[in-house]
């Protein structure tokens, strides 16, 4: 005969005592009620063994312990001649988990979502775990503006103690700002602040940046510039009463209101410093850019505090505290400032580490460290280091931090902390017009070659006009010292006959090495030593100038070239420029040994203007000059040319110059002047972010020939818009221009872009 001893945990503890039974020696064990879990399971959590002493206490413990599993939802234990049984009801397992009309997020990463959490095939069902889903779930669609979303869960028992599991969800359409109200302002007009927010209403392009959805961040984000605006023109006393944020009974409808003071508008009446002066205050005034007199600015005055502590860094006190101290006359709305200065205790810089880089080998990151390990800490040294980094273009974000080391006063870390960008590139150039044909031309570089820093390059073109087999490979550090050295070979096919230039063929074939020796952080000197055969043909149809060259001169022409350069570079980064210029001076120049005699010089420059926080002002300038040399004319295939989307835009590539009389060609010439104005503002509603920037530009540039009178009056101008981007699949660069002084002999191309991908 059976007795029950327990039917659970909370039986078993509220039992009658007339219920209790004497304690017996278990003979054996049976395990009764299980279908997917196995006994050997069961047997190893069972805290009684075959042998063992059953007793009230063990009997509660062994149910306990079998609670504690989570396998079962019912456990009970009988008594059976000796025998102890153990009857379970094991919850039932999960075999499938599907969602329907989810379209916002990824399926797979909601799977990977739930089985960390404990909600996965295979998986014991615990209905705790599926509502506290069903939560996160809903607040990762509240994230993402889907108010009105439904989410309906649906539990399917199956055959063998199973069940389905199936997240149905209505998403609901995206809710969306429709208003965003400025209460209080009174200065400046309510639209002008609303164009400092990046949260706005429904725009053209807010379907890609998604500005027009709610989010705290971008508010809380939105509120400091507002903050800003107002501090920096002056309004002291400025403040955010209140903020709400409404949705509308639909839930499609989000109302955003901010209530402000305004205050009293401050001038400075004067700016004095204090404290522990370890420079000249002479030499420190000069670093103040708040002015008595002037209406007041937190920029302004955060600038001065910021160079004063960056000129105290300069000389190893990284933890300078340098703060102004405001008194106010309500009165006279006027505002004086103290400036204190407390240099703290001079530093050095403990050890470098560099963080991010998952391909670039760290050398390469810190050879162009200008802060050395256990050096005093040097706050321009610093600057230049991480300017340095960036200009690789190996990354697209660069940053520097300076912890303190722990447990020391005079000691900190150098963190610099990269975040990789592909530096392989396959570029492709294209131009089209409505009266002229399509061109194409393209070429593959890695600058960062299996993360080493060296370069290599290798060029193809098949087309019907140049076939282009070029190989280049740099190394930047071939010594330690930086001393770079690269190696060119190419082969070079070309026939002209379909483009705009003077018909001829060609065939080249050389090679070379070059060398570059940095003078200083900023400047390099370039040199090198190369040779090239080149095998001319000219048809009847070929301008008569190049015919009468091949006459004279013969077709087959060998060249010993040498080349010299100087460049400087402060760009502040060589991806998204926004302030620093560029020089460069190049010279080539044939010489005895080879059969062509001629010499060609070009200098560039290029200098990026900040103007406020957005905006950059680009401009460039290029001049070229070349001839022959003793009694050797300048080889007509080394003229220069102008005109297309990297030149002057709204005219075709190459187009500008000389053009023959008889065949309307163009024939380059051997002078150039190339320049151009460029007004750089980020995409609207994209903030800051500078991968995508609009650009208003004025470009000019001109080509003469040998002999030709230069005049300025020939200069042609084209004005227009552009647009790069930095996307994904590699650059994109796309213009609209239209030429303002255009003769009918030139050709016109108004709509040209550039487009490459990364690898």
């Amino acid at each position: 005969m059976k007795k029950t001893l327990m039917a659970g945990l909370i039986t078993a503890m509220f039992v009658p005592a007339a219920s209790a039974f004497e304690a017996f020696t278990v003979k054996d064990i049976r395990v009764e009620g299980i279908q997917r879990t196995e006994a050997g399971t069961v047997f190893g959590y069972l805290p009684v063994k075959v042998g063992d002493t059953l007793t009230d206490d063990k009997a509660a413990a062994a149910i306990k312990a079998l609670f504690a599993t989570g396998f079962f939802k019912d456990v009970r234990i009988e008594i059976d001649r000796g025998t102890l049984v153990v009857l379970v009801e094991e919850r039932p397992a999960i075999a499938s988990v599907n969602f329907s009309g989810i379209k916002a997020f990824d399926k797979d990463q909601l799977k990977k979502g739930l089985r960390e959490v404990g909600l996965a095939e295979s998986r014991i069902f615990d209905r705790a775990l599926l509502e506290k889903a069903e939560q996160e779930l809903k607040r990762q669609y509240l994230s993402q503006g889907h108010y009105a979303v439904q989410i309906t869960t649906t539990v399917t028992p199956l055959e063998r103690n199973r069940i389905g599991l199936n997240f149905s969800v209505d998403e609901g359409e995206i809710a969306k700002i429709k208003q965003i109200n400025i209460v209080g302002a009174s200065a400046f007009k309510e639209a002008e602040l609303q164009d400092l927010f990046v949260l706005r209403t429904p725009g053209w392009l807010t379907w890609y940046t998604r500005n027009d959805q709610y989010s705290k961040q971008k508010l809380a984000g939105d509120i400091e510039t507002l903050r800003s605006w107002y501090l920096d023109r002056g309004y002291l006393e400025f403040s955010i009463e209140s903020t709400q944020v409404s949705i509308s009974k639909d839930k499609q409808d989000i109302y955003i209101t901010i209530n402000l003071t305004e205050g009293q508008k401050y001038t400075v009446s004067s700016v004095k410093m204090a404290g522990e002066l370890l420079l000249p205050e002479a030499e420190l005034a000069k670093l103040l850019t708040i002015k008595a007199g002037e209406t007041f600015s937190r920029e302004k005055l955060t600038e001065s505090t910021k160079a004063i502590s960056e000129r105290l860094g300069n000389e190893g006190y990284a933890f300078a505290n340098v703060n102004a101290v405001p008194e106010l006359d309500k009165v006279k709305q006027q505002v004086a400032f103290t400036v204190l200065l407390d240099p703290g205790r001079r530093v050095y810089v403990r050890r470098i580490n560099v963080t991010g880089n998952t391909r670039t080998r760290d050398e390469v990151i810190r050879r162009e460290m200008r802060q050395m390990e256990s050096a005093w800490y040097d706050g321009d040294k610093i600057n230049k280091s991480r300017s340095r980094v960036d200009r690789l273009g190996y990354f697209d974000e660069v940053t520097v931090e300076t912890p303190a080391v722990t447990g020391t006063t005079d000691q900190v870390d150098l963190a610099i902390n990269v975040k990789e960008r592909p530096t392989g590139s396959m570029m492709i150039g294209a131009g089209f017009s409505s009266t002229e044909k399509f061109t194409l031309s393209g070429s593959v570089q890695q600058q960062n070659l299996f993360g080493s820093g060296k370069h290599i390059g290798v060029g193809l073109n098949t087309s019907k006009s140049n076939q282009v087999y070029s190989f280049s490979y740099t190394d930047p550090y071939y010594t330690v010292d930086g001393i770079s050295r690269g190696f060119d070979v190419y082969k070079r096919n070309t026939n002209t006959s379909s483009l705009t230039v003077g018909t001829y063929g060609s065939s080249s074939l050389g090679g070379g090495v070059r060398y570059g020796l940095p003078i200083s952080d900023d400047d390099t000197v370039n040199f090198g030593l190369s040779f090239d055969s080149t095998k001319l043909d000219v048809t009847a149809l070929s301008p008569q100038r190049y015919q009468d060259y091949v006459t004279t001169q013969g077709a087959n022409n060998t060249t010993l070239l040498t080349t010299a350069g100087w460049g400087r570079d402060t760009l502040d980064s060589r991806i998204y420029p926004t302030r620093g210029l560029s020089h460069r001076v190049g010279g080539e120049m044939a010489l005895p040994g080879g059969k062509l005699r001629y010499y060609r010089a070009t200098y560039q420059h290029q200098r990026f203007i900040p103007v406020g926080r957005k905006y950059t002002l680009a401009l460039n300038a290029e001049v070229g000059v070349a001839n022959g040399m003793g009694s050797k004319p300048l080889p007509f295939f080394k003229n220069f040319y102008a005109g297309g989307v990297s030149s002057v835009r709204g005219y075709e590539g190459n187009a500008l110059g000389p053009v023959d009389a008889a065949t309307q060609e163009r024939l380059g010439g051997n002078r150039k002047a190339v320049g151009s104005a460029e007004f750089l503002i980020p995409m609207p509603g994209m903030g800051l972010d500078k991968s995508m920037r609009l650009g208003v530009f004025f470009d000019m540039g001109q080509v003469w020939g040998v002999g030709e009178k230069l005049k300025l009056g020939e200069l042609r101008y084209a004005t227009g818009i552009s647009a790069t981007w930095n996307s994904p699949m590699g650059p994109l660069k796309f213009s609209v221009a239209s030429p303002l002084n255009d003769k009918t002999t030139d050709k016109v191309q108004r709509m040209q872009f550039q487009m490459g991908s990364t690898f």
